[in-house]
């Protein structure tokens, strides 16, 4: 049996890397053509966790601490010498903020830049302890008023089927998180949208600051939870600002 893929392919002759990892229920593809968003000194790979896309013969995800120490075994064996950084949006945040605090506690070669988009440890949503027994009707309507799921797969049966354990079990995992208020070295900046319903406080983004000896910053756009679809090209110039500021090549 192959290996699993977590990341899509690293490009060798790259000086920096950067891994991107998704929202709930989503994998790479997530970050389709992102490559072309920073500069061709930095090569881009996405993370898919099992369950989903070209790992949908995997067992979806249970366990948080169980996830966390395969995503972070699997890291290590990806690294060479080259530095890195991570950028994670929604769940893709909570597992990077988590993975870095397991990196930089073990000894492990470390992120040098961190960027939080769509979710805070604090003054933002958390799935419910009783989420199990709210009606998959009601989920499936919050899921798509938030705009996870597309409103033709939402109206087609076996594409629902096919799309939703992913997002359902993702939603499950992140409840299973119990913060502990680590505080990263890393350096680190946060993205939102304005509009997102998901942020609970007005000033949830900017708790990060409390959560990095090495606060660089908080931006926000216009658009709800997905404000990346439209602003991805102006999060990545501002996160590679920083990351070639922290990092000079060439």
């Amino acid at each position: 049996m192959p290996e699993p893929r977590w990341f899509t392919p690293d490009r060798p002759d790259a000086e920096i890397r950067v891994f991107l990892l998704a929202h709930a229920g989503s994998g790479a593809v997530a970050y389709r053509g992102w490559d072309q968003l920073l500069p061709a000194t930095v090569a881009v790979q996405a993370v898919t966790l099992p369950g989903r896309q070209g790992r949908r013969g995997e067992p979806l995800p249970t366990d948080w601490e169980a996830t966390l120490s395969d995503l972070h075994s699997a890291l290590i064996a990806e690294l060479d010498e080259r530095p890195y950084a991570v950028f994670g949006h929604c769940l893709g945040a909570q597992l990077a903020y988590r993975l870095t605090v397991r990196l930089e506690a073990g000894g492990d070669p470390a992120p040098c830049l961190l960027g939080m988009s769509g979710w805070a440890p604090t003054g933002f949503f958390r799935a419910p302890a009783n989420h199990e027994d709210i009606p998959m009707a009601e989920v499936v309507a919050w899921i798509r008023e938030l705009g996870a799921i597309p409103d033709v797969v939402a109206a087609d049966p076996d594409m629902l089927d096919l799309v939703l354990p992913p997002v359902i079990a993702d939603f499950r995992l992140a409840a299973d998180h119990t913060d502990d208020a680590a505080v990263v070295d890393c350096p680190l900046v946060s993205y939102v949208g304005r509009e997102d319903p998901l942020m609970l406080e007005p000033s949830a983004m900017r708790t990060w600051a409390d959560r990095s000896t090495r606060y660089l910053g908080h931006r926000e756009y216009g658009g709800t939870h997905f404000y990346l679809d439209e602003h991805k090209a102006a999060v990545m110039s501002d996160f590679a600002g920083h990351l070639t500021r922290l990092v000079p090549v060439g």
